[in-house]
């Protein structure tokens, strides 16, 4: 007999209803919470949108990151990332990092004495090193780029919107954006309570999250859809508990599974990938949560047709209310 393992027993008949109150209200109050948050306290915004230098460096010794690190950390220079370059058309004696320096206070570029002192400490752990090209990006450029990831987040979000739209009704496409909202103000929320250092790599986060959140709720939601039209007379609230313990099993294998790859990356994966990484790891958290117990309450409140062969000639989400 083959062995099967199971998360969730089968048949389970959990009222996610029960709790409404704290889970549902709740999530509205942290929502809020979080994005006062973010208005008091701000982001901890890392060089791609405060401004400063990268400089590409090349060696024919391997590079020593940690190295690097311990020889520009007595410039007090801020924030300074460290990583090194892969690249299959390198030779085997090319080894290539990468220096990212936020930009220092009353310039708008990093100085050549700066530049000359970095050089020096590097030489010092490396004589080999040397700097084919230093790149400044202002903080004009670093505005535009902070306004590109907003817009970019945004028509993520609305596409995602219309997509739901198009495939269910718009009962389901509020749910699903009130879901997204609450995955993105809570995960942008939990960056600026504990002023985590907020980049591109946390905006690439924050689209990934909204595909991932969204992926879990269409999958509630199509099951949602299919037992309105099967179960014609049964209440609204109970398929909405019906339809998450139907999928609950594979809502928790793949989160589950989904967590032990980010975890396993936020322990070893380094300082580089660690912001994207708990980025990621608290999204997904939020982002299966959000499909339990957020987006299916915003449908309930909503009301919704139950039968889609009939035409609706009253306002959206009475004709499940008077039975028809």
């Amino acid at each position: 007999m083959a062995f099967r393992l199971k998360l969730v027993p089968e048949n389970t008949n959990i009222d996610f209803f029960r709790w409404a109150r704290f889970t549902f209200g709740g999530s509205l109050a942290a929502v809020v919470a979080a994005i006062l948050v973010t208005l008091v306290l701000g982001l901890n915004f890392g060089i791609d949108f405060k401004g400063g230098t990268t400089i590409r460096t090349d060696s024919s010794q391997p590079v020593d990151v940690g190295a690097y690190r311990d020889a520009v950390a007595p410039l007090n220079l801020g924030d300074v990332l460290i990583s090194e370059v892969y690249d299959p058309t390198f030779g085997p004696d090319q080894h290539v990092a990468m220096l990212r320096i936020q930009a220092q206070e009353g310039d708008e570029a990093i100085t050549p004495e700066i530049i000359g002192s970095i050089e020096a400490a590097l030489k010092a752990v490396d004589p080999s090193i040397t700097f084919p090209s230093v790149e400044s990006v202002g903080p004009k450029v670093s505005g535009e780029l902070i306004w590109t990831a907003v817009l970019s987040v945004l028509a993520g979000t609305l596409a995602i919107v219309v997509y739901i739209w198009l495939r269910f009704e718009w009962q389901f496409a509020v749910g699903a954006v009130v879901a997204l909202i609450h995955d993105i103000a809570l995960t942008i929320g939990i960056f600026s309570l504990f002023q985590l250092k907020f980049d591109l790599s946390i905006i690439a986060a924050l689209l990934t999250i909204l595909g991932y959140s969204i992926n879990d709720t269409v999958v509630v939601f199509d099951r949602l859809r299919e037992n309105l039209i099967k179960y014609k007379q049964t209440p609204l609230r109970d398929l909405c508990n019906l339809s998450v313990n139907e999928t609950l099993s594979r809502t928790v294998m793949t989160s589950g599974t989904t967590l032990l790859a980010l975890i396993a990356l936020l322990i070893f994966g380094g300082d580089v990938i660690r912001g994207f990484v708990f980025a990621m790891t608290w999204g997904v958290i939020v982002g299966t949560y959000s499909s339990v117990y957020v987006a299916k309450n915003v449908v309930l409140l909503l009301g919704v047709k139950r039968d889609w062969s009939k035409q609706d000639d009253g306002p959206a989400g009475t004709q499940f209310a008077t039975g028809k």
